[in-house]
């Protein structure tokens, strides 16, 4: 495999044809998608100057490309949602460099999915063991510290095992779609407490005059993700720990090039805008991403970013509802732990051994987390899924 094939990096999508790039990802989230990753690009989310330096990496054969992945030279681990701040720190004080490092991902999006796209017929597992070695070899060659791939898949995984790279583990919050019907029937699988509450914060808005609707697709105007950029940059100005990635532009851009895939969920009241969020969307999923409300009313939150988001995929018949990294408060809400997973591989050798047994521990202890969280599941118990 690895002598009838050529690899080349490029330092912007638009390098590599946007129809070429789409068959690669063909079965992959919206994330994956040329349109989603040029948008960070061309708004200058993405950039030297923010720290993500494109290096997507290309693999070909007769001039024909066979497979991909999106990868970025990072100058910080802000974004990523995998946090190494502690790797970077212990680097520092073995004398180490740690920065810059090569990530392969989807810049400040936390969603589990395909990370090496493979052209159709081609054999999956070797060639994602290709680029799991060339992107080893690049560090090393390039005196970076290591790879770290985020949020990939189980084949992944297990094929880049293989060439060197090491496991970790996380956990996310996901609703899952029981063939539910409505949103009642939905809160039929609660616990007869956690459901009378959730009753409760759906009434208390209600009751103040707020509505909650979902707008996709041909719906959305420019105005709609104006509005957007504004709730969202609110909400992390408002936060000593938010950081904005997002700019105005990237928005207009999702408006224009990405509306297919983008779900506004918008509180109103007499006509205005008071909330929202800001989710992709599937035939399969929905993924929320961004939250803002310009006043503070109780229970918004809940409604605006989860019940309302889980009404619309019981709606669309979607598979399940990804609210995004962190948040325990969501178990409350019927979104119970699921595992995650990213590999890691470290140039240096007792830096790397370090790695690896902080690793087998903390892959323990997400183990045993999880079961704790799910014995404290807010739904009638189902039998456990492994």
């Amino acid at each position: 495999m690895a002598e009838d094939v050529g690899i080349r990096i490029v330092r912007k999508i638009a390098e590599v044809p946007r129809d070429r790039w789409d068959d690669l990802a063909r079965d992959c989230s919206p994330f994956l998608r040329w349109d989603w990753l040029d948008c960070f690009e061309h708004t200058g989310c993405v950039s030297e100057e923010t720290g993500w330096l494109p290096h997507h990496l290309v693999v070909e054969r007769d001039k024909s490309i066979i497979a991909a992945c999106p990868m970025y030279l990072k100058l910080h681990s802000m974004g990523e949602f995998v946090f190494d701040w502690e790797w970077a720190d212990a680097a520092q004080r073995a004398g180490i460099q740690y920065y810059p490092k090569m990530l392969v991902g989807v810049p400040f999006t936390p969603v589990t999915g395909q990370r090496f796209l493979t052209a159709a017929g081609e054999d999956r597992r070797p060639l994602v063991q290709v680029m799991g070695r060339a992107l080893g070899k690049i560090a090393a060659d390039n005196k970076i510290s290591s790879v770290h791939v985020n949020f990939c898949v189980a084949d992944e995984r297990e094929a880049l095992e293989e060439v060197g790279f090491v496991p970790r583990s996380g956990i996310q919050y996901h609703w899952q779609n029981r063939n539910f019907s409505s949103f009642d029937d939905y809160l039929g699988s609660f616990r007869s407490e956690r459901r009378n509450k959730v009753k409760r914060e759906r009434r208390e808005v209600a009751q103040r005059g707020i509505t909650i609707r979902a707008y996709e697709g041909t719906e959305l105007t420019r105005s709609h993700l104006r509005t957007m950029f504004r709730l969202y940059k609110g909400h992390v100005d408002r936060h000593y720990y938010g950081r904005q990635y997002l700019t105005a532009e990237f928005f207009d851009e999702i408006q224009r090039r990405f509306a297919e895939n983008t779900c506004l969920m918008l509180a109103e009241r007499d006509g205005k805008i008071i909330a929202g969020t800001f989710n992709i969307r599937d035939n399969v999923a929905m993924y929320g991403r961004y939250w803002g409300a310009f006043e503070d009313v109780p229970f918004l939150h809940f409604n605006v970013c989860y019940y309302s988001a889980i009404e619309h995929s019981i709606q669309k018949g979607l598979k399940r509802f990804e609210a995004g990294a962190g948040g325990s408060f969501k178990q409350l809400r019927g979104l119970d732990p699921e595992h995650t997973t990213s590999v890691h591989f470290i140039v240096n050798g007792s830096f790397r051994r370090a790695v690896e047994r902080f690793l087998t521990q903390e892959r323990e202890m997400i183990r045993h987390k999880r079961e704790l969280l799910l014995d404290q599941s807010q739904l009638k118990r189902e039998p456990r899924q492994p």
